[in-house]
């Protein structure tokens, strides 16, 4: 006979303090399902190797709803797995996609030929901030670990504080990412380079997806954050359509932006050289791809 899982009498509380509707979260795994897929197809017919952690994004927010449909037909005996699966997947997905949107920037300061403007060398923009979300993807994941192996309340609120804490790294990478793209779009503006002025390919439009779709994950983290410190009981936790407004519906936003303008889009070929200090291109091929 198999173990049976832990149910929320056993750490004193309720999982879910409403009836996880099945409906809401099957509209969402469908929906995420279909945007992943195409950023797999994307993914693989333009070899955008570096939104791998994106893609990876998508799936854990399909798997993530597909376990709160498990919850909606446990109602009210929710057991601790799929409580879990939908806690860790949910959380870590946002991580993922801002893994992948922090690349997008260096590769738009070279497009622009405008390394001279950016705050942090590009060649340590990438490692900087994907740095710092792995730590928060690595936190938010082992708090998620510690709730799934927990036996008493004391360890299950412990696995929640590490989440906290991974939610507060990731706020603050997003902070200073926000800043040092806000600068260099604010100094490109005022000097643009020859490449900003000439490139065949709608450069500002990306920056504003990327700056909209950093916006989106910011308030969805500060959403999160205040959730978990409000604790199990809190308001945000015990209303499910604050996980739809706040979490999934801006999620999905982000995934479709980047389904419509992804990265894999841009490819250029420029060789450079420097002439009395300038840099100048000598050539410069940009092609706009169609999806």
């Amino acid at each position: 006979m198999a173990e049976q899982q832990p149910t929320g009498e056993d750490f004193g509380f309720d999982f879910y303090h409403y009836d996880p509707s099945q409906g809401a979260a099957t509209l969402f795994v469908v929906i995420f399902a279909l945007s992943t897929a195409m950023h797999g197809y994307q993914l693989v017919k333009h070899r955008t190797w570096y939104f791998i952690p994106f893609f990876l994004g998508g799936i854990c927010e399909a798997l993530g709803y597909a376990g709160r449909i498990i919850a909606s037909t446990e109602t009210p005996d929710w057991t601790l797995g799929p409580y879990v699966m939908q806690t860790i997947l949910i959380l870590i997905a946002a991580a993922m996609f801002a893994a992948s949107i922090y690349m997008v920037l260096g590769r738009l300061v070279r497009l622009l030929q405008a390394e001279h403007l950016a705050i942090i060398p590009v060649r340590w923009t990438s490692k900087i901030f994907v740095t710092a979300d792995v730590i928060s993807i690595l936190m938010q994941g082992a708090g998620g670990a510690m709730l799934a192996i927990a036996e008493t309340m004391d360890a299950f609120q412990a696995g929640e504080n590490i989440i906290v804490a991974g939610l507060f790294v990731q706020l603050a990478g997003f902070g200073v990412f926000i800043a040092v793209a806000g600068v260099f779009y604010a100094r490109i503006t005022k000097n643009p380079t020859r490449a900003a002025d000439t490139v065949d390919i709608p450069w500002r439009s990306y920056m504003w997806v990327m700056f909209g779709s950093t916006a989106l994950i910011l308030i969805r983290s500060v959403f999160r954050l205040i959730e978990y410190l409000q604790g199990n009981d809190g308001y945000l936790m015990s209303r499910e359509v604050y996980l739809y407004i706040f979490d999934a519906i801006l999620m999905l936003v982000v995934m479709i932006l980047y389904n419509v303008y992804h990265p894999s889009r841009i490819i250029i070929t420029s060789k450079a050289s420097k002439n009395d200090g300038f840099q100048s291109v000598y050539s410069s091929e940009v092609e706009l791809q169609t999806v």
